[in-house]
């Protein structure tokens, strides 16, 4: 990639980026047992269940937070480098400290990319500049986590 495209593309996601409000509200509110809901101020709701019998356990959520955030990321990033895809999905996978606190100690991801010419350059790319640079979620978390991102590539016509 063009260093002047590296250079749009960081304008491009700084630029979305500023846009976030640096002070993040929600609520959550006891419904039974362990049971709670969680509710952005947008409306959107959320389950939470220890047990998982009635919604996810907040540690779920969390693996899910952080796969949104780098998707989020690395779609982002990979359409700004003008690559089309036809297919993006996630799975995310963490091993936890046996004792309380229970922390996530590793936790490794592999996406599945579909497109047509996909450059593996240009995807370790993105990658990394989620993890790296734009990833809020990742950044988060604790110092001594261990992130493992793969991918595996899959040509497939881009749907118009």
């Amino acid at each position: 990639m063009a260093d002047d495209n590296i250079d749009n593309l960081s304008e491009s996601l700084a630029g979305y980026k500023q846009k976030v409000n640096p002070v993040a509200k929600a609520s959550l509110t006891w419904q039974r047992d362990l049971v709670f809901t969680g509710a952005t101020p947008q409306g959107y709701e959320i389950e939470f269940d220890a047990q998982a019998q009635w919604g996810c356990k907040p540690t779920e959520a969390l693996l899910l937070s952080l796969a949104g955030c780098m998707g989020i990321d690395v779609v982002t990033i990979l359409t700004k480098m003008r690559i089309r895809l036809a297919g993006f999905r996630m799975e995310i996978e963490g091993e936890r400290n046996p004792t309380p606190p229970q922390y996530y100690k590793a936790v490794e991801i592999v996406l599945h990319i579909a497109g047509k010419n996909l450059d593996p350059a240009k995807v370790e790319r993105a990658i990394a500049l989620s993890k790296d640079k734009y990833c809020s979620v990742y950044n988060s978390l604790r110092s001594d986590l261990s992130l493992n991102v793969r991918y595996v590539l899959e040509e497939k016509d881009p749907v118009a």
